[in-house]
C-alpha cells in the first residue's frame, strides 16, 4: 500500500481517534487539528504512547481562513492532503425552544460548513493523487 497524507477533522474525539489509529495502522502520515493546544498535546502523547505518530495543528474548521491555514501546513509540513476524513462535529444540547442562535450557528457551522471549509480547499489536492484521494464525511459527537 501506498503511504497518503490523511487529515481526520476532529480527530481527537473518539470515534476521530479510531479513525486516526485505523489510518496510522494501513500505513498512512496522518494529521488533525485542534482548537485546544493543551488538551491536543495530552491526546498526542497518549497517541504516542500506543505507538501512533499523529501531527497536530492547530485549525477551527467552522472558520474558512482558519481552515485553509490548516491546510496550508498540513501541506507545508507532510505533503498533499490525499486522504481526507471530515469528522469534526459538536452538539449544543438543549432543547429547540431553547437554543440560542449563537448555539445554532455553532453547531451548523462546525458539523456542516467545515465539511465546505476543508473539503473545498484539500480537493484540488485530492483530485491531482492521480485519482487515488479520497474525501469521506462522518458526523458523531458520542
Amino acid at each position: 500500500m501506498t503511504s497518503r497524507v490523511a487529515l481526520v477533522t476532529g480527530g481527537t474525539g473518539g470515534i476521530g481517534t479510531a479513525i486516526c489509529q485505523r489510518l496510522a495502522d494501513q500505513g498512512h502520515r496522518v494529521a488533525t487539528n485542534y482548537r485546544d493546544e493543551t488538551k491536543a498535546r495530552a491526546w498526542q502523547q497518549a497517541m504516542t504512547e500506543r505507538g501512533y505518530h499523529v501531527a497536530i495543528f492547530p485549525g477551527d474548521v467552522s472558520d474558512s481562513a482558519s481552515a485553509e491555514g490548516l491546510i496550508r501546513a498540513v501541506e507545508a509540513e507532510l505533503g498533499p492532503v490525499e486522504i481526507l476524513v471530515n469528522n469534526a462535529g459538536i452538539t449544543r444540547d438543549t432543547t429547540f425552544h431553547r437554543m440560542r442562535a449563537e448555539q445554532w450557528h455553532d453547531v451548523i457551522n462546525t458539523n456542516l460548513n467545515s465539511v465546505f471549509n476543508v473539503t473545498r480547499r484539500s480537493s484540488r489536492a485530492c483530485a491531482g493523487a492521480a485519482g487515488a484521494g479520497s474525501s469521506r464525511s462522518a458526523r458523531s459527537t458520542a
